[in-house]
């Protein structure tokens, strides 16, 4: 029966601290802060318990990929991200 409960009572505060940093990460979105980092973290929290947390997440990860891919490929396409040619003084 402690057991349970001890579960319980840690799976209730996962839920409270996901939600704080999920609403805290709003308010950052706004305002300086890492809006994005706290929405993550907020979500990652909730996504241990929540399946629309869950699919969230992987959605934001995958639009992050998305964004570093065309970021990474312009850079690239430009020439800044290249190394430096060997040889030249």
């Amino acid at each position: 029966m402690l057991v349970r409960t001890i579960q319980h009572a840690k799976r209730l505060i996962k839920i409270v601290f996901g939600f704080t940093l999920l609403l805290v990460g709003m308010v950052m979105w706004f305002t300086p802060g890492p809006g994005w980092a706290a929405i993550a973290g907020g979500l990652a929290l909730l996504a241990a318990e929540f399946v629309w947390a869950r699919r969230l997440l992987n959605r934001i990860k995958s639009g992050a990929g998305r964004v570093r891919d065309v970021v990474w490929t312009s850079g690239t396409a430009k020439g800044e991200n290249s190394p430096p040619a060997s040889g030249s003084s």
